[in-house]
């Protein structure tokens, strides 16, 4: 859980601060922001001053958060304490940073609660949602939303799409964002079309604006469009009221604000740095994903070694020490397998059914699985496959921060874990969600693969 403890005021004020309601997605953020010349650093709790003095000067300030994985209760309790800490950074725009297809629900990580609990923290009456990411696939047109289905797929809306219309969690039967997020209690949400950007002149927001909606859900198809919502999100943030502005969406916001930023603009086109490959990797895939299903399969195909985890038999003993007996065994046999020279994924994702609401508990149990490995077998680096599994297994290690070692794909960011904790520090961890990544994602993270 969160450490709800606030900012210190650093002397160099963040432009934006940002929560990510699952690890994978503001993996994401961070990665957008450092390729788009932004010093960042990725948080795994709350930062005080003395976290935030130990990574200098920062240009954007991430905290990793579970937010898609909690009940509008825990909303209700932790997330006001997370926006006031980000909004003591000093930061202009506050970004509650969403998965690009906004798989939510009113049970469970309700963005339309998180939006609501946001405009009261920081004193807002308006809060702007970006609805598309295009480097990810995925476009929102008169508030509806379209999604690629891996990453060269066909793209669907939203509602047809073959995961997200199924999504174990929370399946998405909704296309139009305004009727999705009023069903999360959202309401008023007005809708700024590609009508309105082609001009995308600020008098068209502010007449939008004069009827003080809860929301404006902003279209966004490409990067053009991203341009001008940057215009008109810099526009509105120079003429706020009070407190920090307040952003939703996936990281197509920051790269709204690159885009057009108003000022000194960053150093732009950073360089993927060039990592060197590593005889192994060990990775945890906890997706029910079909495209993470390929990816296995491509990965058995070139000679990794498959490791079946059993569901049932994890959740049986995942309130033990160290996840029990069975999550020990998994270890020492993944370790055999290391041992040889072997890459291995360890996955869920082939298997049978989990138990019902196991989530939680096989997530955090896949962190145990991974942190015990670890510190039996030194790896340069390792990987989770599935944004819910993500972000409750690191969790579980309770590591300090990631910075951005490189980006494998679109959507697929290589972090460097900070940690006190030796058998952790220095390890280059891929968080993916289910969705992302190439066919050979696995191979690529093995070969020290990146986009340019």
């Amino acid at each position: 859980m969160t450490d709800p403890t606030v900012f210190g005021i650093p002397e160099h004020p963040a432009r934006i601060a940002y929560y990510g309601d699952d690890f994978t997605g503001a993996t994401d953020t961070l990665s957008v922001a450092v390729r788009g010349g932004l010093r960042a650093a990725l948080f795994l709790r709350t930062p005080c001053a003395s976290d935030l003095t130990a990574f200098g000067e920062l240009d954007c300030v991430g905290v990793a958060g579970e937010a898609r994985s909690w009940s509008p209760q825990e909303m209700d309790r932790w997330l006001p304490d997370i926006y006031a800490a980000l909004a003591a950074t000093g930061a202009q725009a506050v970004h509650y940073k969403t998965c690009s297809t906004f798989d939510s629900a009113a049970h469970v990580g309700s963005i339309g609660r998180a939006v609501r609990i946001g405009l009261r923290a920081l004193g807002q009456h308006t809060a702007y949602i970006v609805g598309g990411q295009p480097n990810l696939g995925r476009y929102c047109a008169y508030a509806n939303l379209y999604a690629r289905a891996g990453q060269d797929g066909q793209v669907y809306r939203l509602d047809r799409h073959p995961t997200m219309r199924c999504h174990p969690v929370t399946p998405m039967d909704e296309s139009d964002l305004r009727v999705h997020l009023r069903r999360q209690g959202l309401d008023r949400i007005a809708s700024f079309g590609l009508d309105k950007l082609a001009a995308a002149a600020p008098g068209a927001l502010d007449a939008l604006l004069a009827d003080v909606p809860a929301a404006v859900l902003f279209d966004v198809l490409d990067d053009a469009h991203l341009a001008a919502v940057g215009r008109l999100l810099w526009d509105r943030i120079a003429r706020r009221a009070g407190g920090p502005a307040l952003l939703a969406g996936p990281s197509g916001v920051e790269q709204a604000l690159l885009a057009a930023w108003p000022d000194k603009k960053p150093e732009t086109a950073v360089r993927c740095p060039t990592p060197d490959p590593v005889e192994q990797v060990f990775v945890v895939a906890g997706s029910r994903s079909p495209v993470t299903a390929q990816q296995i399969e491509r990965a058995r195909d070139g000679g990794f070694a498959l490791l079946d985890i059993d569901p049932q038999r994890m959740a049986e003993q995942a309130g033990e020490r160290d996840g029990g007996f069975y999550v020990r065994e998994l270890a020492d046999r993944a370790v055999q397998w290391l041992r040889t020279g072997r890459s291995v994924i360890a996955q869920t994702t082939l298997a049978g059914t989990a138990p019902a609401d196991s989530g939680p508990t096989l997530a955090a149990a896949a962190g145990r699985l991974m942190h015990q490995v670890l510190r039996r077998h030194r790896l340069a680096r390792v990987g989770f496959a599935g944004g819910d599994t993500s972000s409750l297994a690191v969790r579980a290690w309770n590591a300090r921060a990631l910075t951005l070692a490189y980006t494998l794909s679109p959507g697929v960011a290589v972090c460097a874990i900070h940690s006190g904790d030796a058998a952790l520090n220095g390890v280059e961890l891929m968080l993916k969600g289910g969705q992302m990544g190439p066919p050979d994602v696995f191979e690529a993270l093995r070969q020290g693969r990146c986009v340019e």
